[in-house]
């Protein structure tokens, strides 16, 4: 998916997209490789996802590698930085990267009183170390002038307690995003976050399979649909791109205006209520 005006924006840059063998890592994957990206596939623990994701990028005349790594450990970082540096040495590319897009993570699903202290251990580990390691660790490894993207949620602004655990995970992450952009503008690197609503995926294709349950999710945004990944890819490929060079420290809306306010119901359409 090329840029609007067809032009190839990201020519000449590396980027890495962490969990991106499926669902909206493998959308931003695949519209930053279309803009001219080499892009690092990472991937946790699906190597054959991750494979296919590669496969589709050089198919379609762009420029991938796989790397995996499971996230959750203290060093998360170091261990993504080796094997990212390794794999583009090998590829024959210079060391470093131009854009780092932190989207790997887990999911939450029970409200406090049934959240344990494995759980909420579990999905900070993930969501919030682990993108902090990779940008402390990594410092050195993102160019000047670079960009760094969060991927954040609509749960920061939409209160669903049945994802407290993780929707505070996501809070942190925005905090994050100000407080780093922050820091590195000295140095030209944007830091921006971009907070997806409900989404197509393969981890929710179940329940949205059901037809009641989608128009209800549908419902939720002002264009009376769910959003698809790409939706989400082509917000990032705009933070990533030149033209984004004035814009740092912010959380980009993506939930298609999910739950702005009370409106009339729409013909077909369920009334919108809290999960």
């Amino acid at each position: 998916m090329p840029a609007p005006d067809g032009t190839t924006r990201l020519e000449g840059t590396t980027s890495l997209v962490t969990g991106a063998s499926r669902g909206i890592g493998h959308a931003i994957a695949r519209r930053l490789a279309a803009e001219g990206s080499l892009v690092v596939v990472h991937y946790g623990s699906n190597e054959a996802a991750a494979r296919r994701t590669v496969g589709l990028i050089t198919e379609s005349g762009g420029s991938a590698v796989a790397v995996g790594v499971p996230f959750g450990r203290p060093d998360d970082g170091d261990r993504l930085w080796d094997a990212v540096t390794d794999t583009l040495a090998r590829r024959g590319a210079r060391p470093g990267v131009d854009i780092l897009v932190n989207n790997a993570a887990i999911g939450s699903s029970s409200p406090i009183a049934a959240t344990t202290v494995e759980e909420f251990d579990r999905v900070f580990a993930v969501n919030v170390r682990s993108p902090f390691l990779i940008v402390q660790r990594g410092l050195h490894h993102v160019r000047d002038g670079g960009r760094i993207v969060n991927i954040s949620s609509g749960v920061t602004r939409i209160a669903l307690p049945e994802v407290i655990a993780y929707s505070m995970t996501k809070g942190a992450l925005n905090t994050f995003t100000l407080t780093l952009a922050h820091e590195l503008g000295a140095r030209g690197i944007t830091v921006n976050a971009v907070a997806p609503g409900v989404v197509v995926t393969e981890t929710n294709a179940v329940w949205m399979a059901d037809p009641a349950a989608r128009t209800r999710a549908a419902g939720y945004s002002v264009f009376e649909r769910v959003g698809e990944p790409e939706d989400i890819a082509g917000v990032v490929a705009f933070l990533a791109s030149p033209q984004a060079h004035w814009i740092t420290g912010q959380v980009i809306d993506a939930t298609g205006g999910s739950l702005l306010g009370s409106r009339p119901l729409r013909t077909g359409s369920l009334e919108p209520q809290p999960s």
